[in-house]
């Protein structure tokens, strides 16, 4: 327990840094996240017999990367549609080596893994035009702002599920997938992360009827977020997708929710209008 709250507060300053920082580093981060999820994903699926693509996937996540932090969001599409095509390709090229399960696979990885990252650099360049949000803790970027909004609020529902789940916990909420979750859990987080938001509303100038429906889809999808990578370990027979931060598994096991919640609140912000107002 001591190397876990260790390791947290020691993540957590670090990520205050790269988010307050932003531009290059706050993508090189991004980056490298995303590439030690899919080492672990792939690994996870070898557990299973199934050899994925590893080279080209990693093509496919930097095309992907790249694309977010040239602010080229059409490309993505062209990107996507080039790799997940020339994966599928190699099981005729090279079909003594390359099935077309792990084909499947590896296409599926890079959409599930490449692309919420780089939805994650683009939320953070999000109004970068626009003046800086003046708070009582100093002025934010409005996509350093968005970002946080993002992260504290998928943390809160993490931490509102466990603790009310612990505490008061009694109905299974998928009992053949994550048997410790529960029905009171869930609920305890969409209320706990919906008064998080509405208080970070509070503090950046957001409307908080915005923001009380935005902390509702993110405790919502953060727990799906988990829940299918839940399915993924069960399927692999692996209790942790990696070993590489102490007492918190791997990268996949950290960033398992903010995969869902990361393209949410990015695509909430601009169907709400969020920075319009």
């Amino acid at each position: 327990m001591l190397t876990r709250i260790i390791t947290g507060v020691v993540g957590i300053a670090l990520a205050a840094c790269v988010i307050q920082t932003g531009g290059l580093l706050f993508a090189l981060a991004a980056l490298l996240l995303a590439i030690l999820a899919w080492v672990e994903y792939v690994k996870a699926f070898r557990q299973k017999g199934e050899h994925l693509t590893f080279l080209l996937g990693m093509v496919g996540l930097v095309g992907l990367w790249g694309s977010a932090w040239l602010g080229l969001a059409e490309a993505q599409t062209a990107v996507v549609t080039l790799v997940v095509l020339t994966i599928f390709l190699e099981t005729v090229l090279l079909h003594d080596k390359v099935s077309f399960p792990a084909a499947a696979l590896s296409a599926a990885g890079v959409m599930y893994l490449g692309l919420p990252f780089a939805h994650l650099v683009s939320l953070r360049g999000m109004g970068a035009e626009l003046p800086a949000i003046v708070t009582s803790l100093g002025n934010f970027e409005p996509g350093c702002a968005l970002v946080w909004i993002m992260f504290i609020g998928t943390w809160s529902s993490d931490s509102f599920a466990y603790f009310v789940g612990s505490a008061i916990g009694k109905h299974k909420l998928c009992p053949s997938i994550s048997p410790n979750k529960t029905i009171e859990g869930a609920l305890g987080a969409v209320v706990g992360t919906t008064a998080m938001t509405m208080a970070l509303g509070v503090l950046f100038g957001f409307p908080l009827h915005l923001m009380a429906v935005l902390g509702i889809l993110i405790a919502v999808f953060g727990t799906l977020g988990d829940l299918v990578e839940s399915v993924a370990k069960r399927h692999t027979g692996i209790k942790d997708s990696g070993n590489i931060i102490p007492g918190h598994g791997g990268v996949w096991d950290r960033f398992d929710s903010v995969l869902f919640t990361a393209p949410v609140v990015y695509y909430f912000t601009i169907l709400a209008g969020l920075l319009a107002r």
